[in-house]
């Protein structure tokens, strides 16, 4: 358990602290956990604001409220203040009740610490309940996490008890939810599409490379007319494409469907060609492919 100040006591020289040093943490189960004024009003504005509210009597004890979560957890809360830390089976007990308090009396630093802890221990169980607060204590990271993990997981997810009584009690944070899985379903399909085309643009660049090497160069059977095939039966170790495309250009060649446009084959040879010329910029009488302007 984390430390806490003691009661005021009698000081070295004999005079008794005065109450003004110290206020009473009131818990829900009527625990009082003392806490030295000072080092609260340090660590949160909000409660440096109760502190310095007047009191009806000047003599009577300060006290600050702090009800609605465990005895135990408003002790952690405030032994933060004291050693800035907080252990990790704390965090296990208490770190939803300790970003709740974090996020109420603008305590950042503990903030982050519970928002950390809470994402390493989110699980298809308690996702919808963590999210739940996550939104109400504005923990965009927290919330973040568990809005991907619904949405990865969320067949697994409808099944939980926490799921089925936020369905029943918070709709506008169902469609919420129901639009994020939408989107992001949207996002990978999108995703995908823009990879097939990045693909099929990098096989035709390919293409186009391997068509002017095999026109300008030679290779294994294919080549210009004024150059004799090469000797080297080798496969082709520039392009992985080369001897397709080879074979693809002998058939081009000698395809009797070509004239009727029946053959698929050389339809696509053809756009070949065509795309070739289309973005061609050696001048007419040096480039070497076929039918290239």
């Amino acid at each position: 358990m984390c430390q806490r100040p003691a009661s005021p006591t009698e000081s070295d020289n004999g005079s008794k602290d005065s109450n003004e040093t110290y206020v009473q943490i009131v818990t829900s189960g009527g625990r009082r956990i003392p806490a030295h004024a000072n080092i609260l009003a340090s660590a949160s504005t909000v409660l440096e604001s109760i502190i310095d509210r007047p009191r009806k009597h000047r003599s009577s004890e300060k006290t600050i409220q702090i009800l609605g979560v465990p005895c135990d957890a408003v002790e952690v809360f405030v032994g933060f203040f004291y050693s800035s830390k907080c252990t990790e089976e704390q965090m296990e007990k208490y770190g939803i009740h300790l970003l709740a308090l974090s996020h109420v009396y603008l305590v950042p630093q503990l903030k982050s610490r519970c928002t950390k802890a809470l994402i390493e221990r989110l699980t298809i169980e308690n996702v919808t309940d963590v999210l739940q607060l996550a939104k109400l204590c504005d923990a965009p990271d927290l919330y973040l996490k568990c809005m991907k993990l619904v949405s990865k997981s969320f067949k697994a997810v409808e099944e939980t008890e926490g799921w089925k009584f936020l369905q029943n009690n918070d709709p506008f944070l169902e469609l919420e939810i129901l639009q994020f899985i939408d989107e992001a379903e949207t996002r990978k399909k999108s995703c995908v599409k823009h990879m097939k085309e990045q693909s099929l643009y990098f096989q035709l660049s390919e293409a186009m490379e391997c068509l002017e090497h095999i026109c300008t160069d030679g290779c294994i059977s294919v080549g210009p007319c004024d150059k004799e095939p090469s000797k080297n039966k080798a496969p082709c170790s520039k392009f992985s494409t080369c001897q397709g495309l080879q074979h693809s250009i002998q058939h081009f060649g000698s395809c009797k469907k070509r004239a009727k446009g029946g053959c698929v084959r050389c339809k696509r040879m053809w756009q070949l060609f065509k795309l070739h010329a289309s973005i061609c910029e050696a001048p007419e009488s040096t480039c070497k492919v076929p039918l290239c302007r």
